[in-house]
């Protein structure tokens, strides 16, 4: 039989010091913003782009359709920052207050868009009678690119910011329809859907309570990326005359018309060009984190 232990016999492990250190929570908006690095970016430079616009008037700006034929085509300096078209008028002004309208298209689109292409995709997605009416109706949309569709939309009415945001709007309508009926779809079958309706829930409160709220996650990621291909698109038809009028300062008209002048005077397209680029890359930047964040498998834990 074992004599039986004792202190003596007991050795006691020493402290090990701590190899992983313990990471503080990250709270707050700076732990939001280091949690969420592609929202901060993208939302940080949309507000830059939104002050921009809002204050042109008090950022050192002229009067964006002053003409002085005989300053035109001046290269950047001092008195003119961008430099001057071949009208005289300073280029710098024209791209500030161009934010205007880029912004403008691009929200607005989203918005209209996002409304509108919500409803067709919930009615789609829980009445079965219409489901296939609308998704051929919706397959017809989709086959012709939405810059082409803009563009025959334009061609019928006259030019202006109101009917460029209505023709981007009735070509960006197909894609939000087609997302929502599918999410619909899948949210259809899931078991608490089942329990309400076997709970006797009625479909007008069965999609409010438990389909719309669902589907706003997606939704919200399709919309900054509407936005920004709103944005392209209105510079698109500006470029080749179809959208807004000359007299409107955009970044598309700006590049418009000096694309004439692109070898001797790049910088007449090119700051438009960058101020244009730089805010679609803003739009998706927002729109990437949005998803990175509302996903849940693709969220990152810190």
């Amino acid at each position: 039989m074992a004599a039986p232990l004792t202190e003596k016999d007991i050795v006691i492990a020493p402290d090990l010091p701590d190899v992983l250190v313990a990471r503080a929570p990250l709270t707050g908006f700076s732990g939001y913003c280091r949690k969420n690095p592609a929202i901060a970016v993208g939302a940080g430079l949309l507000l830059v782009m939104f002050i921009m616009a809002v204050f042109a008037p008090l950022l050192w700006t002229v009067d964006p359709t002053a003409l002085a034929p005989a300053k035109r085509t001046r290269v950047p300096s001092a008195d003119y920052w961008f430099g001057s078209d071949q009208l005289g008028r300073d280029i710098y002004s024209r791209v500030v207050y161009g934010a205007r309208v880029s912004l403008l298209v691009g929200f607005s689109v989203a918005l209209l868009a996002s409304v509108a292409g919500l409803a067709i995709g919930l009615v789609s997605g829980m009445v079965r009678q219409a489901d296939s009416l609308i998704m051929r109706i919706i397959d017809g949309m989709m086959s012709i690119p939405p810059i082409l569709l803009a563009i025959a939309l334009m061609a019928l009415t006259r030019g202006s910011v109101g009917n460029v945001i209505i023709a981007i709007t009735i070509a960006e309508i197909p894609r939000v329809a087609r997302l929502v009926r599918g999410v619909v779809l899948t949210l259809r079958e899931q078991p608490y859907v089942d329990a309400a309706i076997a709970s006797g829930t009625r479909t007008p409160m069965l999609i409010f309570r438990h389909i719309l709220p669902n589907t706003m996650a997606p939704m919200s990621v399709q919309a900054t990326y509407i936005c920004a291909s709103a944005m392209i698109v209105e510079a698109i038809l500006s470029f080749i005359g179809a959208g807004i009028p000359p007299s409107v300062p955009s970044w598309g008209n700006i590049m418009a018309e000096g694309r004439t002048l692109w070898q001797v005077k790049p910088h007449i397209i090119l700051f438009p060009a960058i101020f244009l680029s730089i805010t679609v890359l803003a739009v998706n930047l927002l729109g990437d984190g949005l998803r990175d964040a509302l996903d849940p498998r693709m969220a990152k834990r810190l």
